[in-house]
């Protein structure tokens, strides 16, 4: 049998599988019973609330993070072969997208195991899509430099980098320093710079805007520990 691996979305903060996950999504994930999970404790709980009724101590969970060594992915790659077919949870959203996932997905391609993503929530492109923002030309960036002066400079490059082509350019913060992010923001772009924040997608306290950084400037928002994509544009 032909080895595959399925990329299961996951939640981005809302609490009912069914908001989120098509149907099919769900019969495949509760038929699997391997798992390549970027935190295993979420990923159980993950597959509990989409109302799994099997015994969860029954399926199998490796850890898939930043902290795996190349050497350990190869040893997961082996157990997928021997296996025949497993899934694989980021923390939140889209496996392989803003996510350590894409590690194992590379050396599945090296050895003909097929590679199947599902359909699911994307932080990402739920932000784009909610924005307003340029949807045919656009960048992610991920995280943004932690220094402070290197994250002003990379924001004045994406400034100018959207001012110049038009594209949208799209970026995300740890939940508990968007707020840092956001007041270098401010104080660093122009003020018809065009800014999109989409905080807790997909959740009661879901919270999207779109506007000017002068019109930011005098209503600022409280983002801390909520997570968050930013997006800055142009005319």
């Amino acid at each position: 049998m032909k080895s595959v691996l399925y990329l299961i979305p996951s939640s981005l903060g809302a609490e009912e599988a069914d908001l989120y996950l098509p149907p099919a999504v769900v019969r495949i994930l509760h038929r699997l019973d391997l798992f390549f999970a970027e935190n295993i404790r979420t990923a159980r709980r993950f597959i509990k609330s989409t109302g799994y009724m099997g015994d969860l101590s029954s399926l199998t969970f490796y850890e898939l993070s930043e902290h795996t060594s190349a050497r350990e992915t190869e040893r997961l790659l082996r157990i997928l072969q021997e296996k025949g077919e497993g899934g694989m949870i980021s923390e939140a959203g889209l496996p392989g997208v803003a996510d350590p996932g894409g590690t194992l997905v590379r050396l599945c391609h090296r050895h003909g195991i097929r590679v199947v993503p599902l359909t699911g929530p994307s932080s990402v492109f739920l932000a784009l899509m909610a924005s307003g923002l340029n949807g045919q030309h656009f960048s992610f960036h991920g995280y943004l430099p932690k220094e402070r002066s290197a994250r002003i400079r990379k924001l004045r490059d994406l400034e100018r980098e959207t001012q110049r082509s038009g594209a949208s350019q799209i970026f995300m913060e740890t939940p508990y320093r968007n707020n840092h992010l956001l007041q270098d923001i401010l104080a660093t772009c122009h003020d018809n710079t065009f800014l999109c924040i989409a905080a807790d997608l997909t959740t009661e306290r879901e919270f999207i805007r779109m506007q000017t950084i002068a019109e930011w400037r005098k209503n600022v928002p409280d983002l801390h520990k909520r997570p968050a994509m930013f997006i800055l544009g142009g005319k």
